[in-house]
């Protein structure tokens, strides 16, 4: 019958024999109480008090009858009352021994509660047979009951036995290292049921003890030496020494060991001490018959051979018994011990002289010395070996000398407490840890001031080979006996770089460095949230992230706070959206409190940086949450906020439109989320901080499509709420307003015009076009103006008077090109040939030569406009030039000026606006060999400024001589039909000279000609401009034969 644990008897009543059935029933009872209040090894006692219970039904049917007197009836009785007895005792026999002895014992305990089961069951059968008559009426539960006691086993449980077997293994072993006396220790201790805490276990040890001491008083030997072995063996652990003691034995053998000559680093042993067999100094010594003392093994083997004779005598041995010879050991634990301390001191002295080559022999040294005896352990740091050691290790430039160290240490702490605490040495530590030197967490604030966390950890960022030593090392600091010791992990929590350098052996290619360093980070962010921040901050997200996807809720927010307050790169952002943070931050919008939205807002704001992330929450419908919570009543204005952040995120890319779509993939209507932003701008007494955002949203979204603009300018009467703004206390949100109305201004210009010409409202305009610092409010500014009506002439004429024309000229001068094409574009309305006025200031404030520039190195738009515009003010020539008049006699004439060959007078940039002056022609030419249409477009235009239609020999001329022709001609293989128009609207003009039919008639009728057959209508445009340019060449032509007949029939 298997039981559970090892037991322990709360209380028993003395077993009185009484003559009469009463009083025995009486006994029995309080028996059967006693076995009942068994604490450990409660089962085999359980069923032996249930039996005695049952044998009260017996005695009190015995009370109601009158008893057989026969001897038989009388000697059963009495046989029952001695067993009854013999029950009693042993119950009082183990009632209050040390539950370590009554484990180490639980199978002898159980034998004995078998075997007085068993006797009682036989009294029983005996009563029986001598009362038939009298016990009828219970026959049949008297024959069960005794059939049971005499056939009852009783065992001990498993895992008692386990234990009891591992350590008489552990003794004939003869295990006496550390490491298996700890754990033995406490193997010991949890199945007894005391805590695995140094006060505690030294408490039961002592019990222990004292149970050794009682049965030498009774002269069991046997006992004693079967204590005394077990008692050996668990004195090894750390929980079974007293360290004042450890200390006292150190200094004891260091006087001894002082005597010797500084040099002297062995004691030669006594003869005495080697085995007689192998010549080695013994360990366990045991005695013969004969006197001669061999080591246990030894001798065992050579009795094992069949060999009975002594080994140092040859005689035969009539005796094999082998006596422990304990004198002879003890001289030799101490001749060991007293070498232990001259090695230690040695050691201690090589450090100390500083000679390089001593350091790895000192550390081959103490790996020894751990080996041969766990005390050494202790005996290496009391003789300050560790000290030293951890100095050098801070010190030391050598890879492998630092890689030893590290290793040496973590062999000096593994299974050892009181090591752990050379690690740290605060003073309040070293108080506590004197009173009570067991105490592993008081012993652990010793590492401080030692130094060894400033030198342990910035060993796990060194070479691969420290970095594994050190976290093995830094594996083995934080464990206890009974598992992590949470107050060390704390502290190394502490340690800034601790967590960095752990993450980065975690994600490192040395497999067994990371495994270390994830337990060690698991253990930490378990410990305390605020590690898993800082491992989130080292790169480390899966805590943070497995706390948000499935933590509660008060966690859950923290980590969410900790994750907006982190700095991320676009790398990190996208890890965390691929480890899943997404959705339960989605979550968080649905189901979360205000608090709990608000932060899962930010976090998305973060996270929204990273397109990858924005594509996640895009596929999630993670913008209509957004958009719906957003607009939802009760309206929050950090939720506002934070919901227009996302959108400005989400609209700021130029394909943001793809972002905005439902659960189901399909586009979400935008028009409705203009109007409800705009009508945000509407809320009285609405912060900045609502508006700035909403704005900005408002922005990016209005740039995905001018329907959407044409929406919130004609429905939402946007320029007459954005407006305003432009009057805002606050810089960001007029600068966001002058880029709305730079969209707005193309649907409702008038309204703009109107509102610019009121007081101070040009001049904050251009107090944006001047905001060198703020490219995108330039270009806005520009672009607002360049949308206005040219024929507000008083628009124009109040924004030279306000040096807006020169703002937008430095702005082509040292703007953004993006901002260079909004300003060239709002210089038009300064440049239109009908205000010579408002040209000439252009010209004269320097925009002429920064034109030119910008047809080489702008962009197409810059390009472009940048023709166009010298286009306008070279119209402007042809009535600006000087016609030269020659006067007086020819023999005073002075000399004559330069005239300009396609204007025919005196022509400068300044005075004529004469694009020839300012070099811009090659430069025009180039760009019609660039085959682009747009700047192509506008630079025929500008060129056929040129071209007088009175005089066009002049102009034609210099077309020809800049070798512009051609490039034209080209245009009709491969141009658009309206470039293609533009070319012949040109060549209409070159061809009323006769000199340019005759130089380039043949090849543009071939070029022409061959036009005709592509399906051109003589009724269009471009068939009437081909026609007419065609009769030009017929007219010149030298050919009698017609080439027009037939071309359009």
């Amino acid at each position: 019958m298997s039981t559970s644990s090892g037991f322990h008897i709360k209380s028993s009543l003395p077993l009185k024999v009484p003559g009469e059935s009463k009083a025995k029933k009486q006994e029995v009872l309080k028996t059967a109480q006693a076995a009942k209040d068994v604490l450990i090894e409660k089962e085999s006692f359980k069923v032996l008090a249930k039996h005695l219970l049952d044998i009260e039904s017996v005695l009190k049917e015995l009370q109601l009858q009158k008893l057989d007197d026969s001897g038989a009836a009388r000697q059963a009785l009495e046989t029952l009352e001695a067993d009854v007895k013999k029950a009693n005792n042993l119950v009082e026999k183990y009632k209050n021994r040390a539950r370590f002895y009554l484990l180490v014992k639980c199978r002898h305990i159980v034998n004995e509660v078998q075997e007085v089961t068993r006797d009682i069951g036989k009294s029983l059968s005996a009563l029986s047979l001598a009362n038939t008559e009298v016990l009828a009426g219970i026959s049949d539960q008297m024959n069960r009951l005794q059939d049971e006691m005499r056939r009852a086993e009783f065992e001990a449980s498993h895992s008692q036995l386990q234990i009891v077997d591992r350590l008489n293994q552990g003794l004939r072993d003869q295990k006496l290292d550390q490491c298996f006396a700890n754990d033995m220790l406490e193997e010991i201790a949890r199945a007894v049921g005391i805590p695995v805490e140094p006060s505690e276990i030294s408490k039961e040890l002592a019990s222990f003890r004292r149970e050794k001491e009682e049965a030498a008083n009774r002269k069991e030997r046997a006992e004693v030496l079967f204590l005394e072995q077990v008692i050996e063996l668990l004195s090894h652990a750390d929980a079974a020494r007293d360290y004042e003691e450890i200390k006292k034995q150190y200094f004891m053998r260091l006087q001894v060991v002082e005597r010797f000559d500084d040099r002297e680093e062995y004691i030669t042993p006594l003869t005495a001490f080697l085995c007689r067999i192998n010549g080695t100094v013994m360990t366990d010594p045991v005695s013969l018959c004969t006197g001669t003392t061999c080591e246990r093994a030894a001798i065992e083997a050579w009795f094992d051979r069949g060999d009975r004779t002594d080994p140092e005598t040859g005689e035969i041995l009539e005796d094999t018994t082998l006596r422990s010879n304990l004198p002879l050991r003890q001289s030799i634990e101490e001749w060991r011990e007293l070498n232990y301390c001259l090695r230690i001191r040695a050691s201690k002295a090589k450090l100390l002289a500083s000679v390089d080559s001593s350091v790895e022999e000192v550390l081959s040294q103490m790996q020894d010395l751990m080996r041969e005896n766990s005390i050494n352990k202790d005996w290496i740091s009391i003789g300050g070996l560790t000290d030293i050691v951890i100095s050098i290790l801070g010190t030391s430039h050598n890879k492998e000398e630092k890689r030893k160290i590290l290793v040496t240490l973590k062999d000096l702490v593994k299974g050892h407490a009181r090591n752990k605490s050379f690690y740290d040495h605060s003073d309040a530590g070293m108080q506590q840890y004197v009173q009570a030197a067991f105490v592993f967490v008081l012993n652990i604030e010793k590492l401080v001031d030692y130094g060894g966390w400033d030198h342990v950890i910035p060993c796990l960022g060194r070479d691969p080979s420290i970095s594994k030593a050190a976290v093995e090392l830094l594996y083995e600091l934080l464990q206890e006996r009974s598992g992590w010791n949470v107050s060390i992990c704390r502290k190394l929590s502490q340690q800034g770089s601790a967590i960095l350098f752990l993450v980065t052996l975690l994600k490192g290619q040395v497999r067994e460095s990371a495994v270390y360093a994830e337990k060690i980070l698991n253990k930490l962010v378990e410990i305390d949230e605020e590690n898993i921040s800082w491992a989130a901050k080292s790169g480390w997200y899966k805590p943070l992230i497995d706390r948000i996807v499935q933590g509660p809720d008060s966690s859950r927010i923290s980590m969410v706070r900790a994750l907006v307050n982190m700095e991320l790169v676009d790398s990190d952002l996208k890890i965390l959206g691929e480890e899943g943070i997404l959705p339960s931050l989605l979550q968080m919008l649905v189901s979360g409190n205000l608090e709990s939205k608000e932060l899962s807002l930010s976090a998305l704001v973060k996270l929204s940086d990273c397109t990858a992330n924005k594509e996640l929450i895009a596929a999630a419908a993670g913008l209509p949450l957004v958009i719906n919570l957003m607009f939802s009543a009760p309206m929050h204005s950090m939720i506002i906020v934070k919901c227009s952040e996302i959108l400005e995120k989400f609209s700021c890319d130029d394909d943001g439109i793809k972002f905005f779509i439902d659960e189901n993939g399909a586009q979400l209507e935008l028009e409705p989320i203009v109007s409800d932003l705009l009508a945000l701008q509407q809320i009285a007494h609405s912060s900045h901080n609502v508006r700035r955002p909403a704005l900005r949203a408002l922005l990016g979204i209005c740039k995905f499509d001018a329907g959407l603009v044409k929406t919130a300018v004609l429905t939402a009467k946007g320029v007459s709420l954005v407006l305003p703004l432009l009057d805002d206390t606050n810089s960001e949100i007029r600068e966001i307003a002058i880029n709305l109305l730079s969209l707005f201004s193309h649907h409702e210009p008038q309204g703009v015009v109107e509102y610019l010409l009121k007081p101070k409202r040009l001049e904050a305009l251009v107090g944006f076009l001047e905001n060198d610092d703020k490219s995108d409010v330039q270009m806005a500014a520009a672009g607002l103006l360049a949308n206005l009506p040219k024929s507000e002439v008083a628009v124009t004429m109040k924004l030279i008077e306000l040096d807006g024309l020169n703002a937008l000229i430095n702005i082509i001068r040292t703007g953004t090109m993006e901002a260079k094409e909004n300003a060239l574009s709002a210089l038009f309305r300064f440049t239109d040939p009908a205000n010579l006025e408002s040209q000439r200031i252009v010209v004269e404030q320097g925009a002429y030569p920064l034109f030119v520039d910008l047809l080489t190195f702008g962009s197409v738009v810059a390009k472009a406009r940048a023709a166009a515009l010298i286009g306008d003010l070279s119209i402007s020539s042809r009535e600006l030039v000087v016609v030269s008049k020659a006067r007086g006699c020819s023999c005073f004439r002075p000399t004559r000026p330069h005239l300009c060959p396609a204007h025919g007078g005196i022509c400068s940039v300044k005075s004529t606006f004469c694009l020839m002056e300012a070099n811009a022609l090659p430069v025009l030419v180039k760009l019609l060999r660039e085959r682009n249409h747009a700047i192509a477009h506008e630079a025929i235009q500008t060129l056929s400024t040129l071209v007088q239609e009175g005089s066009p020999n002049r102009g034609a001329n210099v077309l020809h001589e800049a070798d512009a022709i051609k490039p034209v001609l080209d245009i009709f293989t491969s141009g658009t039909n309206s470039l293609k128009e533009e070319a012949l609207g040109l060549l209409e003009k070159v061809f009323l000279s006769r000199e340019m039919v005759e130089h380039y008639g043949p090849s543009a009728r071939l070029i022409l000609v061959d036009m005709t057959g592509r399906n051109f209508h003589e009724d269009s445009r471009l068939g009437r401009k081909l026609a007419k340019v065609l009769s030009l060449l017929e007219r010149y032509s030298r050919s009698s034969t017609s080439l027009l007949p037939g071309i359009f029939g």
